[in-house]
């Protein structure tokens, strides 16, 4: 594949930036954001959470180790993050023709032409980096040469409900059984809960789960404006009232503070990289974190029940919160990873523990 066609990106504040097109030829528009990861192509481009977003790699060089294919374990893709791709376009400096890797199936050129995603090689990712932390992250659109679109911002859309499924799923039968909010849950999520021997329960976005048995309630990651989801906050706030344990990661997070009666803000340009530093509150213990988000919880409005579980060390955001009687916690990082480092795997078994301990206490009081 060797593609001349001209293309143009161009931000809503009139920035143009041109360069030469792969993937799928075809005009698009979204949120333009940008992700400092070094690898993990394929994992960021079906993370759910990228729903409406075009999205640029810093990283120079991208497309030297293809596209994996769609390898199947406990009813999931393997080596993918959801069932489709969720950008909508990308973004590279350097797009390499020749790929090599064992697990490939495609090229990235083949996989984003075969799901209609345009990409963009040959522009100044530096310089279009430099521009929206100055900024902040902006709407744009792609055109190749030839065509018009107009700009789209997708967080006047409710994501959540189109990356959700649309009826409960069952995985695995271990002794943990699990509600899972899918408000666009990362495979590895559900993955990293099943080597824990749990049953999960996978439930849509605004389904009511309160009439089911379950030891414990996870909130999942997924995009766009956590307000928006009216429903699972509403769920969520009478779970609260009960002390079955809760888990949120990412917008979990935002939705449990939500939920509780704290607030949540958009940030300039989010965080988007695996390399995002975390501090545990109230200690010196620092983490390397993968996450992806533009959104983020206001710490000052937490209510007096609540406390920070971490702060991010190069913004002093909140990157989680804790319940201060309750075994209630969530993480505004991804612990699952995928890609990116497994510091803070450990925390899936922190959520098992409370599960164990509440099941354990529950028995007693029925003795």
């Amino acid at each position: 594949m060797k593609n001349n066609i001209p293309v143009k990106l161009s931000l809503e504040d009139g920035t143009v930036y041109r360069g030469k097109s792969f993937g799928k030829l075809l005009p698009s528009s979204g949120e333009v954001v940008f992700n400092t990861a070094m690898t993990g192509y394929p994992e960021s481009l079906t993370d759910p959470s990228y729903r409406g977003q075009i999205l640029c790699l810093t990283y120079p060089l991208v497309g030297n180790y293809g596209a994996p294919g769609k390898d199947e374990e406990d009813d999931l893709f393997k080596f993918h993050e959801s069932s489709s791709i969720h950008i909508r376009g990308l973004l590279v400096s350097d797009y390499s023709f020749e790929y090599s890797h064992w697990n490939a199936a495609s090229s990235l050129h083949e996989w984003l032409e075969t799901n209609n995603i345009p990409g963009i090689y040959g522009i100044d990712t530096r310089a279009l980096t430099k521009r929206l932390r100055e900024k902040g992250s902006m709407l744009g659109k792609i055109e190749p040469e030839g065509t018009e679109i107009a700009l789209y911002d997708p967080n006047n859309d409710n994501l959540v409900k189109e990356v959700s499924i649309d009826k409960p799923v069952v995985y695995g039968n271990g002794q943990h059984r699990i509600i899972l909010i899918d408000c666009g849950v990362k495979y590895n999520i559900i993955r990293s809960l099943l080597k824990r021997d749990t049953a999960i329960i996978r439930v849509p976005w605004d389904y009511d789960y309160s009439s089911e048995e379950y030891d414990g309630l996870f909130i999942s990651n997924g995009p766009g404006d956590p307000v928006t989801c009216r429903e699972t906050i509403s769920n969520i706030s009478k779970s609260l009232e009960k002390d079955i344990p809760i888990f949120g990661i990412c917008l979990g997070n935002q939705l449990m503070a939500l939920a509780s009666g704290a607030s949540t803000y958009k940030l300039k340009y989010g965080h988007r990289s695996h390399n995002q530093p975390v501090l545990r509150s109230g200690t010196k213990r620092a983490y390397i974190t993968s996450q992806n988000h533009g959104f983020a919880v206001d710490n000052d409005s937490l209510a007096n029940d609540w406390e920070p579980l971490f702060i991010n060390v190069n913004d002093n955001t909140n990157e989680g919160m804790k319940h201060r009687q309750k075994p209630f916690f969530s993480t505004q990082f991804h612990p699952e990873a995928s890609g990116g480092p497994t510091d803070t795997d450990y925390l899936f078994d922190v959520f098992i523990d409370n599960i164990i301990k509440w099941k354990n206490e529950k028995a007693g009081h029925n003795r």
